[in-house]
C-alpha cells in the first residue's frame, strides 16, 4: 500500500526553529532555504509563522523573492491561523503563495482552547480559505492534535474531513503533534484515513517524545501516506521531529520509495544546521553522527579488513563520509593498521605488537585515543628504527593578555626547525590571538596552514574551576580533516597544546611523504 513516491516537506525553518535556545536569523534562514531546495532538493519548505514578528515578515519577503526568481514559490510555504484572514494577509503581503492552515484536530483542543463547536469551526476554516483562493493562494490544512482526536474523538476528525475534504486543500496534515502514537496506531489511523478519504492527499508530521517517531513514519508511509515532515538534525519542540536524515534512510533502504533527497548532500546541510542552532548533533546519531560509521571493536576491523564483514547498506560513501576505526583497549591490531594507512606508515609484525599493546593500555586507563595520536604513540614506543614524528615545532614562550574593554592581544614566540619567530597580534579572544599571531609567523615563511572547521571544550560533569579541560579541534588540511586534543585546566592552553600537536602532525605527514 505504500505510495508510488513520497514528498518531504521540511519545517526545520518553522517548527524546528520551536527548539528551545534556537533562533535563525534572515541570512542564515535565506541560506538554508537554498540548501534545503537546490543540494538537499526537498519537495517542500515551511519557512515561518505568520504574525510573529516584523522580522520574520521580512526574511519572508526576501524568501519568497529568491524563490520567485528560481522558480521555487510554489515549494515556500508558510504556517497561518484561523484568524478571519489576517494570516492570509500577511503571508500574500510578502509574496507567499502557499499557506498552511492550522485547525484543531481533536475535540478536546477545540472546546478546550477555542471554545466553539465544530460547525462554528468549520465555517471559519472555510472563510480563510476562500480568501486565500481570492489571492491566488494554495491552502494546505494542519489538523493540530490529530493523534488525539483519532484515539478520544474520531467522529470529529472525520466530521472535519467530511466537510471540507472538497473545499479546495491541496493536502491535509495529520500532526502527531504531542508525539504520543505507537506504531501499531500509527498504522491503524493512517490506513483508515486513507481509505476513508481516497481522494484526499495526506501528509504525516511526527515527533519524537517516545523516540518512535520513525517508527511512525514507517508505517505512515507502509499505509499510503505521501507526504511526510521531516526537521534537519531531528530539531523541534521538546524531543524534535524525525530527522530528514532517518526519513531518508528508511524510505531508500527500508521501505525503497522513490524520493527527491540527494544522499551526498545530507553531510553538509546537517553540519550548517549544527552551526547556526548551536545544537551538537549526538555522536550516536543516526547516519549523522560521528560515531556511526566508526568501528570500535578489534574484530570488526578485522572482518572488514578481509571482506567487510561488519558494513551495511548504509555506506558513508553514500553521504559524503569515511569508514573510521575507533583506537582504544578493544583495538586490535587491525584497527591500527586501518588507521596507519591514513598517514602511510608501514610497521613491522613486532612493531604492530608493541603500537597496539600502546594505544589498548590507554584505553584502559579511560585516555582517548584518536587517530591523529598514532605517530606520536609510535615515536614514544619505538624510540626510533621508524620516521613518523618529530617535535618539528615547539613554543617558546608566550603572552596573552586580556583587559576589560580593549582587544585581547597574544605575543608568541615559536621554534619551528631550530629558528625562533616571534609575532604579536589582537583577536575578538585570546586563542583567536594566539593563532592570529602564529599564522602572521606561517604566512611570512610562506607556509600554508589548515583551516580550523570545529572546536570543541569538553569539561567533565561535575567539574569544578579547576578541572581539567579538553580541548578537541578539527582542521581541514587540503581537504584531510585532522583532530586534535588538548588537556589542561586553562581553557586557552589546552587548545594551544591541541594546535602545536596538530601543526607537528601535518610537518611530519608531509616529511613522511617526501621520503617515500
Amino acid at each position: 500500500m505504500t505510495p508510488e513516491k513520497v514528498l518531504i516537506l521540511d519545517t526545520t525553518l518553522r517548527d524546528g526553529e520551536q527548539t528551545a535556545g534556537v533562533s535563525f536569523n534572515a541570512d542564515e534562514k535565506l541560506t538554508l532555504a537554498k540548501i534545503l531546495l537546490e543540494e538537499l532538493k526537498v519537495n517542500r519548505i515551511e519557512v515561518c509563522s505568520a504574525r510573529v514578528s516584523e522580522g520574520e515578515f521580512h526574511m519572508l519577503s526576501r524568501l519568497c523573492s529568491w524563490a520567485g526568481t528560481r522558480g521555487y514559490i510554489d515549494r515556500v510555504e508558510a504556517l497561518g491561523f484561523v484568524d478571519g484572514g489576517l494570516s492570509i494577509d500577511w503571508i500574500s503581503s510578502a509574496g507567499g503563495k502557499v499557506v498552511n492552515l492550522l485547525a484543531k484536530g481533536s475535540l478536546r483542543h477545540l472546546e478546550g482552547q477555542l471554545g466553539k463547536t465544530p460547525e462554528q469551526h468549520v465555517t471559519e476554516i472555510r472563510d480563510c480559505i476562500s480568501k486565500a483562493q481570492a489571492k491566488g493562494m494554495r491552502i494546505n490544512l494542519y489538523l493540530e492534535d490529530w493523534s488525539n482526536g483519532m484515539i478520544s474523538s474520531p467522529d470529529y476528525v472525520f466530521f472535519m474531513m467530511d466537510s471540507l475534504k472538497d473545499s479546495g486543500i491541496e493536502r491535509f496534515m495529520l500532526p502527531d503533534t504531542l508525539g504520543i502514537l505507537n506504531p501499531t496506531q500509527t498504522r491503524e489511523f493512517c490506513t483508515r484515513m486513507v481509505e476513508k478519504y481516497p481522494g484526499c492527499s495526506f501528509d504525516f508530521h511526527a515527533h519524537n517524545d517516545y523516540d518512535l517517531a520513525t517508527a511512525n513514519v514507517f508505517e505512515a508511509v507502509s499505509s499510503g501516506i505521501s507526504g511526510i515532515h521531516t526537521t534537519v538534525n531531528g530539531l523541534g519542540e521538546r524531543a524534535g521531529n524525525i530527522p530528514v536524515s532517518s526519513a531518508l534512510a528508511i524510505l531508500n533502504d527500508q521501505l525503497r520509495v522513490p524520493n527527491s533527497l540527494d544522499e551526498a548532500s545530507l553531510t553538509r546541510v546537517s553540519h550548517y544546521v549544527e552551526t547556526i542552532s548551536g545544537i551538537r548533533i549526538p555522536a550516536n546519531k543516526p547516519v549523522i553522527g560521528a560515531n556511526v560509521f566508526t568501528q570500535t571493536a578489534g574484530i570488526h576491523a578485522d572482518g572488514d579488513k578481509k571482506a567487510g564483514l561488519y558494513e551495511n547498506a548504509l555506506i558513508p560513501e553514500r553521504f559524503g563520509r569515511v569508514r573510521e576505526y575507533a583506537l582504544g583497549k578493544n583495538s586490535g591490531k587491525a584497527s591500527v593498521l586501518k588507521n596507519l594507512e591514513k598517514f602511510g606508515i608501514h610497521l613491522t609484525p613486532d612493531q604492530m605488537k608493541k603500537v597496539t599493546a600502546r594505544v589498548v593500555e590507554l584505553g584502559d586507563k579511560k585516555e582517548q585515543v584518536t587517530p591523529e595520536d598514532l605517530p606520536f604513540i609510535i615515536a614514544d614506543v619505538l624510540k626510533s628504527g621508524v620516521s613518523t614524528t618529530r617535535d618539528n615545532i615547539h613554543v617558546v614562550n608566550y603572552n596573552l593578555s586580556l583587559a576589560y574593554g580593549m582587544r585581547p592581544v597574544a605575543s608568541l614566540k615559536i621554534n619551528i626547525h631550530g629558528q625562533d619567530y616571534q609575532e604579536t597580534a589582537s583577536g575578538d579572544g585570546v586563542y583567536d590571538a594566539f593563532m592570529k599571531a602564529l599564522w602572521k609567523i606561517y604566512d611570512r615563511l610562506g607556509k600554508s596552514h589548515p583551516r580550523l572547521v570545529d572546536y570543541q571544550i569538553t569539561i567533565p560533569p561535575g567539574g569544578k574551576t579547576d578541572a581539567l579541560v579538553a580541548a578537541t579541534i578539527s582542521w581541514n588540511n587540503n581537504g584531510q580533516l585532522l583532530k586534535t586534543r588538548g588537556i589542561d585546566s586553562d581553557q586557552n592552553e589546552a587548545a594551544i597544546k591541541a594546535t602545536i600537536k596538530m601543526l607537528n602532525l601535518i610537518e611530519n605527514i608531509e616529511i613522511n611523504a617526501k621520503q617515500q
